[in-house]
């Protein structure tokens, strides 16, 4: 089983979107068995809260629903828990590091990076474009799958 942990600033856009992008891939692929998914935040600020509502309507038009979900704060224990944990951005990448104290076992990527892409998932929070923040996170979705030996059809 591989385990993978999404993470970004607050945990209530970017992060969650792909937690839940990457989820609805793996259950069309059949393969809800070979993966734990879930996602966090480096920061404290919106701990319980429930998906950002634009990203939640973003996922609801692709037919992907994110019930239940409140965010949490990445743990240093997290790191030894997840086989990969995947920030959203250079500065979730230096937080991560921070509060994992370092990255012993190369465990920790920027989502982009699995689809050949050097620049970061667009922050919707910033930006007001969650079409844009659903493209980055399923383009990096789709390609750590196939990173990882599946091929996934969209």
């Amino acid at each position: 089983m591989t385990k993978i942990l999404f993470v970004c600033h607050g945990n209530i856009c970017r992060s969650p979107m792909a937690e839940f992008v990457m989820e609805d891939l793996v259950r069309k692929a059949g393969l809800e068995a070979e993966f734990e998914i879930a996602s966090a935040a480096t920061s404290t600020e919106e701990i319980g809260n429930p998906v950002y509502p634009p990203a939640r309507r973003e996922l609801a038009e692709h037919g992907i629903g994110c019930a239940g979900h409140a965010a949490r704060q990445l743990k240093k224990a997290d790191y030894s828990r997840w086989d990969l944990l995947v920030g959203m951005d250079r500065a979730n990448l230096r937080n991560m590091n921070r509060i994992c104290g370092g990255d012993p076992d190369g465990k920790i990527h920027l989502l982009l990076e699995y689809a050949g892409r050097a620049d970061e998932v667009a922050d919707p929070w910033y930006t007001g474009d969650f079409r844009q923040t659903w493209d980055d996170v399923l383009e990096g979705c789709t390609a750590l799958l196939h990173h990882l030996g599946y091929e996934i059809s969209r």
